[in-house]
């Protein structure tokens, strides 16, 4: 009898099959939400063992076990009683991570034909292994695969990613060619953030003088560019506006190629992809990729280095239309927003858009982006949409969903909705606007938030600084789940409340705002995030 023929070694094998259902549903969903990117899974795995207690001690018995049987199959034979070790195991595993529920509530996992072909390379990969392991372990073959099996998901995705480009390249050949074929101008968008915000606005500014048509919600990649295509643009349509998101270098560049741009805008350059990209100089770069191939570009040159690609740009004979926020500046449009900034939800403001014009009045939220409505209106004029349309349909920009939306409550409260994504400076002007609204009412401020993902080696840092502004501010913090936990409540100091869940929170947060005060729900992470 061989170890793989081992009565205990098959049992572990049936075993293994059946716990790999909640395995595979769970990692296959991370990678789901993560883009299908290999090397998250593994990522997120890892944030689960570093935030989540039970989960790490949970996987440190599971590794002990697996250990434990696999020298102890080694050295007494298949049929030793160490092999039950490895069955305890792979029950332990199909546990892990604990929290991490295998459909998902506020993200729920879609069996797509993607992730079917995806289940299919990683039910290979996870059966092959399993067996060769089994005749060199017994039973505790298949309890190390299903141990290792986040990285064995990223695995599979890097196995399927070249299959997955291949497949899609009929979507991309088509979305090109209606392009061709309807000819309209192509205005592209980029940023660290603002880049949603920045498209509405654009499309409402536009809107009133060409046929337009813009990239829906945040389909801003390859295939997501591709639908909007192939979905929504007509014979007739004159603009189409893109929102342009990166994962890496060379991203925008390849997307410039598919769809090229006449008017190129960046918005802003921030930490919002220091994750994957590691400083704001290597994801400055990657953005300015969208200037390559465009006639038009529209950068605010407040950023030094967005000075200095608009100097470039002129130089290599682009038309360079510049924004800026800084009263009297040498720019193609100046918005001047001090004034909403003063103690009023919104403020007037003044914008000067073409550098013969005069300024004109503008009324803009203090819980947005004044740069947002800046390059929009820089784009509105690169595009020769006539001065007076652009001053007099900016005061009635379109608001963006879960962007700083300002909602009441049923109990009276004010609602200032900013759960959709967040970065460091985004985070500290909802902050401060919530914090007008709230004196405006006389009430109190309350803040339920996860902190900020994707900042990489500042991300601690930068959550710290976000609870120390809740404090400062006057406001009470509901502090959500565990991924940034230590860092707000370290910032905060005492008083702060953590919460394992953002439904507990909302409930204590209306609670706390009676019928007067304003919440702030800033970030919400889906439920794949500890």
């Amino acid at each position: 009898m061989t170890l793989l023929t081992s009565p205990f070694t098959l049992v572990a094998l049936g075993l293994a099959v059946v716990a790999a259902v909640p395995v595979a549903a769970r990692w296959l969903r991370v990678a789901q939400r993560e883009h299908y990117v290999p090397t998250w899974v593994s990522r997120m795995a890892g944030l689960w063992l570093s935030r989540e207690p039970v989960t790490l001690l949970g996987a440190a018995v599971a590794t002990l076990l697996v250990v434990v049987a696999a020298i102890g199959i080694a050295s007494t034979g298949a049929g030793s009683s160490f092999a039950i070790a490895a069955l305890v195991a792979i029950v332990l595993i199909a546990l892990l991570p604990v929290g991490l529920k295998p459909r998902g509530t506020s993200a729920k996992f879609v069996l797509t034909d993607r992730v079917k072909r995806l289940l299919a390379a990683w039910v290979a990969v996870h059966l092959v292994l399993a067996i060769a392991l089994a005749a060199l372990l017994g039973a505790a073959g298949p309890a190390l695969v299903l141990l290792l099996s986040a990285p064995l998901t990223d695995l599979a995705l890097a196995i399927t990613a070249p299959i997955e480009k291949a497949g899609s390249k009929r979507f991309v050949e088509q979305a090109r060619k209606r392009l061709d074929q309807v000819k309209p101008r192509v205005v592209a968008i980029t940023g660290s953030y603002g880049k949603t915000s920045t498209k509405n606005y654009v499309a409402h500014l536009l809107s009133a003088t060409y046929t337009t048509v813009a990239s829906p919600a945040s389909f801003n990649n390859r295939l997501g560019l591709s639908r909007a295509v192939n979905d929504k643009l007509v014979p007739g349509t004159e603009i189409f506006v893109a929102e342009m998101g990166i994962f890496g270098a060379g991203e925008i560049r390849q997307l410039s190629t598919h769809f090229p741009p006449d008017i190129a805008a960046i918005t802003v350059i921030g930490e919002a992809h220091l994750q994957r990209m590691r400083s704001t100089d290597v994801i400055f770069r990657a953005k300015a990729e969208i200037t390559e191939r465009a006639r038009t570009v529209v950068l605010p040159i407040d950023d030094p280095r967005l000075a200095r690609l608009a100097e470039e740009c002129a130089a290599a004979g682009k038309r360079v239309v510049t924004v800026s926020l800084l009263p009297g500046a040498d720019a193609d449009v100046v918005l001047d927003a001090t004034g909403a900034d003063e103690a009023s939800a919104s403020g007037a403001a003044t914008i000067r858009i073409g550098r013969d014009a005069a300024p004109a009045p503008v009324t803009i939220s203090s819980t947005g982006h004044a740069i947002n409505i800046a390059v929009a209106a820089g784009i509105a004029l690169a595009a020769d949409v006539p001065v007076a349309t652009i001053a007099g349909r900016l005061s009635d920009l379109p608001g963006s969903q879960h962007r700083a939306e300002v909602q009441q409550a049923p109990s009276g409260a004010l609602i200032v909705d900013d759960t959709y994504n967040s970065n460091p400076v985004g985070a500290h002007r909802a902050l401060e606007g919530a914090a007008v609204l709230a004196a405006e009412r006389g009430g109190g401020l309350v803040v339920v938030t996860p902190g900020m993902v994707e900042l990489g080696p500042v991300q601690a840092e930068r959550n710290r600084a976000f609870g120390a502004a809740i404090k400062a501010a006057g406001a009470t913090l509901y502090a959500v789940g565990r991924t940034n936990r230590a860092a707000l409540l370290e910032g905060y100091g005492e008083g702060a409340h953590a919460v394992d869940s953002r439904d507990a929170a909302v409930a204590d947060a209306v609670r706390a705002a009676a019928d007067r005060g304003v919440i702030l729900y800033e970030n919400d992470l889906p439920d794949h995030y500890p």
